[in-house]
């Protein structure tokens, strides 16, 4: 993919194009999902909630918004969701909505001050699943999104991982505390609590399908069905920048993984996170045997750094095989 691809790409997934704040579903069971709701509508320029009061009660002072908001909570309480409506809603003429992984790869198609000229003067950038990995992205993430702010481009961002928080678990992240909590202090944080609604009407285990089965899915697929190895995959994904896993998935109807086994490596595990994330934006089912594709993450792997990017995939696995 180009530059001008990338860049042409950054708008909402098809599962999110029509995403309102009107059609998110707020459990009243956990009142902060209202409560970010609410918050992201003034963010986006939307009505703020009136309260009534007496005739002489002066009104409660209204603290000015920062730049940025910031989305922390777990997987499938619809996060992205608001993200996505929040860039819907906003009446921006130049607007970005794009995952972690995108920006990082338009920096590196585009060079950090390419970057930082095609972005400057956009009025918003939405960024989904904002994880840091390694201090190589945290440093030029911090550099960019505080240049833009400053030029007055407003943020909008979600992850699993409170912003003071990025990086920790993951590498030293002792050299770059200066920039992490820099860029903290451009973000105000919600917290979404609820539960996973990818879980709410299903078993909670990823699907297996046996030969004969998996044959049959394969064929109803058509044309548009892949068939692969899960190991061939997984070899093939090495050689592939995860920015441009979402052209391996183009045009495909139904994912189709044979043999599934356990990862032993943490690299490979985490570009199939990668890839499974592009599936999911896109929707694509997938049929798999062998091993349950939720049990691939070796407890080793779910109990270090990156436990919460294995979790979400996990959810999203499950979702995909149910699909």
């Amino acid at each position: 993919m180009s530059g001008a691809e990338m860049v042409a790409s950054l708008v909402p997934p098809p599962q999110f194009a029509d995403a309102t704040f009107d059609s998110y579903r707020a459990d009243a069971a956990y009142p902060s999902q209202q409560e970010a709701k609410q918050t992201l509508q003034t963010f986006a320029g939307g009505p703020a909630p009136v309260e009534r009061r007496g005739l002489f009660r002066r009104a409660p002072r209204i603290e000015p918004m920062k730049p940025g908001v910031y989305l922390d909570g777990g997987f499938g309480v619809g996060k992205t969701h608001l993200l996505a409506a929040t860039y819907h809603v906003m009446p921006a003429r130049r607007k970005y909505f794009g995952s972690f992984i995108e920006y990082t790869a338009v920096v590196g198609a585009l060079g950090y001050r390419g970057a930082v000229d095609l972005f400057r003067g956009a009025d918003l950038l939405c960024i989904d699943e904002f994880e840091l990995d390694d201090p190589g992205d945290t440093m030029v993430m911090t550099r960019l999104l505080g240049e833009l702010v400053t030029s007055g481009t407003r943020l909008a961002a979600t992850s699993n991982t409170p912003p003071n928080a990025l990086g920790e678990g993951r590498f030293a992240a002792q050299d770059f505390l200066r920039e992490i909590h820099a860029m903290a202090d451009s973000f105000t944080t919600l917290r979404i609590d609820g539960t996973d609604y990818r879980q709410r009407a299903i078993d909670g285990r990823a699907r297996v399908l046996d030969a004969e089965d998996y044959a049959a899915a394969i064929a109803a697929g058509g044309a548009g069905a892949s068939d692969d190895a899960f190991t061939g995959l997984v070899d093939h994904l090495a050689a592939v920048h995860p920015s441009r896993y979402i052209r391996l998935i183009d045009g495909i109807s139904t994912i189709g993984l044979r043999d599934v086994v356990p990862f032993t490596d943490q690299s490979a595990a985490l570009r199939f996170v990668a890839f499974v994330d592009r599936a999911y934006d896109a929707q694509v089912p997938i049929r798999a045997t062998g091993q349950p594709l939720d049990g691939v993450f070796p407890e080793d792997m779910l109990s270090g750094g990156y436990r919460k990017k294995y979790l979400r995939a996990i959810s999203r696995l499950v979702a995909l095989t149910h699909s």
